[in-house]
């Protein structure tokens, strides 16, 4: 009866919004625009278009909006690995028709004696010899004390690399280009230093991987050979004061007559995630939530903490106090943690909007978080739910993550080597439920990962970040 009523519901909605062609045809258009703005507007069009045509069962309509999402979804940092896992099966790749082989032409037989016969088979024999490919294989590429480093399986040899450098007068763009005998492992891969405008790496050809380093300006670059790396250096001379710059700004104090609630997680009869040394969930972010406030109301916003002891309160309850207070938006924030297992790898900062998400990690990671609280409706009910709950707040809810995110990122590299950029998702978090503001989920580090644990524990480390959420959420303020 339940399904029955949210199939009824959903087709009548779907009555009274234009025509699937034209919200396609809008949302195409809207991708390919430079502003962030349409390109929500973009994605949010594709995952309506993708529900209309999972219940028309409307297959041309389905795999459009797929590619729709993954398009979108990529250009706004949005993980859509199961979008793009689907848009890969069988059944929405074209068969291919297989050309038959023409028949063989009769070839003359001509004598022993005939030169021209010898001549073809010396270029066969040259042909066979450039076929070779490279034994070298790329391991792995990373920033080490600002150098550039590819690491490979074997010793690199005398001219394995080749470097050169262009310069595109029509772009007005200089590039120093590597050429290196090797295959890669991964795919294709951008990278980012701060000012240089394009950093990028690929298999050119089955034994080829070119490094482009692209600017507007000239560079010095540098770079070594050692055994089995090839480390490369860029010298800017205007990376100091860009850094420099970016450092100083501050966002602008649009409106300060905002309110804010802020969340953390867990508390009381729940510990939330025990990690490295038995260190509680519960304790660390109720920390951070104590700093992030005092920051806030420093910079004259009205805010407010659903606890700010160790008490425990339900999921549905949270929501309820951010609606009560009319919080212009709602920040809940907890902290992850793993298996044994995994401890030692799985690390990184995480940001969450409400979704009914597909992906693996997502539904792990909201499976801890809403353990606590709303056990009794089936899965197919709480999608159900999520598909018709805060639908005019997702687009706002993404936007405040990326801000948030971006916000944590920038505050903590600035003090601190390789904090793991986890990146912004969508998750069917329940703390986030009947919220009706923008809101967004938290997870601030792995409990289970020894040295993030360990940061996770120091004032300096969780005042950081706290930092980087002000900073985050009145870049929202202003943009929106």
């Amino acid at each position: 009866m339940f399904r029955q009523l949210i199939l009824l519901l959903l087709l009548v909605l779907s009555l009274h919004a234009a025509s699937d062609s034209s919200i396609l045809n809008r949302a195409n258009k809207l991708v390919n625009s430079k502003s962030q703005s349409d390109q929500f507007r973009a994605y949010n069009d594709y995952k309506n278009l993708y529900l209309r045509a999972m219940m028309n069962d409307d297959y041309k309509l389905k795999k459009s909006a797929l590619k729709g999402i993954v398009k979108s979804g990529t250009k706004l940092h949005i993980d859509v690995k199961s979008y793009k896992a689907e848009l890969n099966k069988p059944v929405y790749k074209k068969k291919k028709i297989k050309k038959k082989k023409p028949k063989p032409k009769k070839v003359v037989k001509k004598s022993k004696y005939n030169k021209p016969k010898s001549k073809s088979i010396k270029k066969s024999k040259k042909a066979k010899k450039i076929k070779v490919k490279s034994s070298h294989k790329l391991k792995s590429i990373s920033w080490i004390n600002s150098e550039l480093v590819l690491k490979f399986d074997k010793k690199l040899s005398k001219n394995q690399v080749n470097y050169f450098t262009l310069y595109d007068s029509k772009r007005k763009v200089y590039k120093y280009v590597f050429d290196i005998h090797a295959s890669m492992i991964t795919e294709s891969k951008t990278l980012k230093k701060s000012g240089i405008k394009r950093i990028k790496l690929g298999q050119v050809t089955p034994d080829t991987i070119r490094l482009v380093i692209e600017n507007n300006k000239k560079v010095k670059v540098r770079f070594s050979k050692k055994p089995k790396s090839l480390r490369i250096r860029i010298n800017n001379s205007d990376t100091k004061k860009i850094d420099k710059k970016i450092a100083l700004v501050t966002p602008k104090r649009v409106d300060r007559n905002k309110v804010i609630v802020i969340d953390a997680g867990h508390g009381g009869k729940d510990p939330g995630a025990i990690g490295y040394k038995k260190r509680r969930e519960k304790t660390v972010v109720l920390k951070v939530a104590k700093e992030l406030k005092k920051l806030l109301k420093s910079r004259g916003y009205r805010v407010y903490m659903t606890r700010d002891k160790d008490k425990f309160i339900k999921l549905s309850h949270r929501t309820k106090y951010a609606n009560k207070k009319k919080a212009d938006i709602f920040v809940s924030i907890h902290a992850n943690a793993v298996g044994k297992k995994s401890a030692a790898k799985a690390q990184g900062i995480e940001c969450y909007f409400l979704s009914p998400s597909r992906s693996k990690r997502a539904k792990r990671a909201a499976a801890k978080e809403n353990v606590a609280d709303l056990k009794e409706m089936n899965t197919y009910g709480k999608n159900s739910y999520l598909n018709l709950l805060n639908h005019s707040n997702i687009l706002a809810s993404n936007k405040l993550a990326i801000d948030l995110q971006r916000g944590m990122l920038g505050a903590l590299n600035k003090k601190y080597r390789h904090v793991k950029d986890g990146g912004v998702r969508e998750g069917p978090f329940w703390v986030l439920v009947g919220a009706q503001m923008p809101s967004v989920l938290i997870e601030v580090g792995f409990m289970t990962h020894p040295k993030e644990s360990t940061r996770l524990w120091t004032s300096k480390y969780r005042n950081l970040m706290a930092k980087g959420m002000a900073d985050g959420i009145e870049r929202y303020f202003a943009n929106n």
